[in-house]
């Protein structure tokens, strides 16, 4: 029968860390142990000579009650060090001085002030701990030159200023760690805040970007709507045909908006809905059926657009046909009666020139910021003969290009529009 197995004892830096938590958790208890354990080195120390003859071995007589009074009180101190690590130093350098006055046997005092040290310049800055060490270091060193067991020049008195100048470099380099984590901790957080500020700001500008496509969409069928509904109203008594036809474009131009914002309003839901719409995005493409839809509203519209051959990213192909739209949507809504609508579309040097002659109206801003997103220009303004001139260039490769200003529009003639309408 084979034993039964045993779970794996838990890797010595997940121990130690779990021991830094409680510790972290609990630091007064923390103190009072390393108190006690500093207690423990000390009267160990004072029970041992190692300078014998025949070597280190336990002294004959051990210290006296001042002595062991002097390192509990020294120990007992470090209980307090985090609270105040200033106080705890000078009561255990004052119990360290007293011990090296008055004698022999050596208590091994220090101990608890080189621990105090060290926690000073923890917990405070680099020259404030270059001066405080220097002090306590000299200050202890020359006590015990002056008043312990001679010669002055004995190791255990240059032992003193060594063991303390540690303490005080040991506790720096852990001021210097800790400040060193926390700037990386503080840099990462930043970082993160940064992230999640540029996630919401592409947020806001997809949001913004849906609603201009849907202003387009709406602003440019429910013109035709309107027109067309109000083309029946006036026709119905007297020409029903055509009113009916009116009607059958006004649910054309219905239609055509329902899909357009469907699609739209596609981009937001998951990529695995079932409903998300498959059509493509509208395009240069399809200006023969913009047109129609315009022609069917009562504006002619002539369209110039030559087969490119190769295909347009999906970005310049969406802006060229919406600055199309909304041009057109704004000939018919404010040009009047009589208006007709040019539009031409014409590859050149590695951009799309859009013209739209007498397209102008409260849609240019959303054509201009389209334009400009993509690296383009784009600019308006009335024209020789009256009417108005939208001309915009975008980039065919869908890279930003250098600024290219488009050609000047001229002056209007007397009795010409200036309003843009």
């Amino acid at each position: 029968m084979s034993p039964t197995p045993t779970a794996p004892a838990a890797p010595p830096r997940r121990a130690a860390a779990r021991l830094r938590r409680r510790g972290r958790a609990h630091p007064r208890l923390v103190d009072a142990v390393l108190a006690v354990g500093v207690l423990i080195c000390m009267v160990a120390g004072s029970l041992t000579d190692p300078h014998h003859p025949d070597g280190p071995t336990w002294r004959s007589s051990p210290p006296d009650a001042a002595g062991f009074t002097l390192m509990a009180l020294g120990a007992a101190a470090l209980v307090l060090r985090r609270r105040a690590p200033r106080t705890v130093l000078a009561a255990a350098s004052l119990a360290s001085l007293a011990v090296l006055v008055s004698g022999d046997p050596r208590t091994p005092v220090v101990m608890s002030a080189a621990v105090a040290l060290y926690t000073v310049a923890a917990r405070t800055d680099r020259p404030t701990t270059w001066r405080i060490g220097l002090l306590t270091s000299a200050g202890l060193t020359a006590g015990a030159m002056l008043c312990g067991n001679p010669p002055w020049y004995a190791q255990e008195n240059f032992g003193i200023f060594a063991w303390t100048g540690l303490a005080a470099a040991a506790g720096d380099a852990v001021r210097s760690r800790r400040a060193y984590i926390s700037a990386i901790q503080e840099r990462a957080d930043r970082a993160e805040r940064t992230r999640e500020e540029e996630a919401r700001r592409r947020v806001a500008e997809e949001r913004l970007r849906i609603a201009r496509d849907l202003h387009d969409v709406v602003a440019h069928h429910i013109a035709l709507v309107n027109v067309q509904a109000g083309v029946a109203a006036h026709v119905m008594d007297r020409r029903p045909d055509q009113a009916k036809e009116a009607l059958a474009h006004v649910r054309e131009a219905s239609r055509s908006a329902l899909d357009e914002l469907r699609a739209t309003v596609g981009l937001l839901r998951q990529s695995g809905d079932p409903e998300a719409p498959t059509e493509p995005a509208p395009g240069l493409a399809r200006l023969g059926d913009l047109a129609e839809r315009f022609r069917n509203a009562g504006l002619p519209v002539e369209i110039a657009c030559p087969d490119r051959g190769d295909p347009l990213p999906a970005a310049v192909d969406l802006a060229a046909y919406r600055v199309v739209q909304e041009a057109l949507t704004n000939v018919h809504k404010h040009a009047g009666p009589g208006a007709r609508a040019e539009v031409s579309v014409v590859p050149v040097d590695g951009h799309i020139e859009i013209t739209v002659l007498d397209g102008g109206g409260h849609g240019l801003l959303g054509m201009r910021e389209r334009v400009t997103a993509l690296g383009g220009t784009c600019t308006a303004g009335p024209r020789f003969g009256g009417g108005f001139r939208v001309h915009a260039i975008l980039p065919a490769q869908g890279a930003t290009p250098a600024p290219r200003t488009p050609a000047p529009v001229p002056p209007p003639r007397d009795g010409a529009p200036k309003d843009g309408r």
